[in-house]
């Protein structure tokens, strides 16, 4: 059975949002001196968010690669010089052998794509990252304790529902991603564009960039979490 892009996309997503928390947690009860006690809330609302966050993004890199190729047909040494020479027999012949174009990058797509991904894709995603997780946070906030002894939190233990919307507060939630829009986005700056410059300049599938992306982003989700712990 195949797995579609998006199912596997997601997959990827979970797993290393797992990874990136368990990490961030650790990293914080050794910075604390403080024994570990793995926060399960913590960890749910990360892997979700990271769910969520994953269909939107991916369909985000489709349509930068769709918009900008990073790569077009041109081509080879072997094409250019048999007709240099006016060598019909010779290009027929490479064009059987599958030598008569290969992919070359395209410098001025790249440089574009590189550019959007990091404006108004991490502009977009900063502002889902902040909102979703105080949201959360708030709506989730009556599970802090209990988080320490299980999953009783998913199914709305002792009655109190898994998250109460009443709970948050949308004006404060809206301040706080305001307050910290910038710190974050200038954060992965100084991260995310030479990972872009890979993708975009090494990789040609969008499978393929999410899973280094998605490798990197172990990385910057122990930032992350350690930050919205903060």
């Amino acid at each position: 059975m195949t797995l579609s892009p998006m199912t596997i996309a997601l997959i990827q997503a979970a797993v290393i949002g797992t990874i990136s928390n368990i990490i961030a947690q650790v990293i914080a009860a050794q910075r604390d001196n403080k024994p570990l006690h793995l926060n399960l809330l913590s960890l749910f609302q990360y892997v979700l968010f990271g769910l969520v966050n994953t269909p939107p993004n991916l369909l985000w890199q489709e349509f930068l690669e769709s918009t900008f190729p990073a790569y077009h047909p041109s081509p080879t040494p072997e094409a250019i010089a048999s007709a240099s020479k006016g060598s019909e027999d010779e290009l027929d012949a490479e064009a059987k052998e599958g030598k008569l174009v290969e992919p070359k990058l395209n410098k001025l797509n790249t440089a574009i794509k590189t550019v959007l991904d990091q404006t108004i894709g991490a502009f977009v995603n900063t502002i889902l990252f902040s909102m979703f997780m105080h949201g959360i946070q708030m709506g989730m906030a009556h599970h802090s304790a209990e988080a320490q002894n299980g999953l009783g939190f998913l199914f709305g233990s002792a009655g109190k529902g898994v998250v109460n919307v009443e709970n948050v507060d949308w004006r404060i939630v809206w301040e706080r991603t305001k307050g910290e829009f910038w710190t974050i986005v200038k954060a992965g700056w100084k991260f995310w564009p030479f990972v872009s410059l890979v993708n975009f300049a090494f990789l040609t599938s969008v499978q393929a960039r999410n899973l280094v992306g998605g490798l990197a982003g172990i990385g910057w989700g122990i930032y992350i979490n350690l930050f919205a712990g903060n």
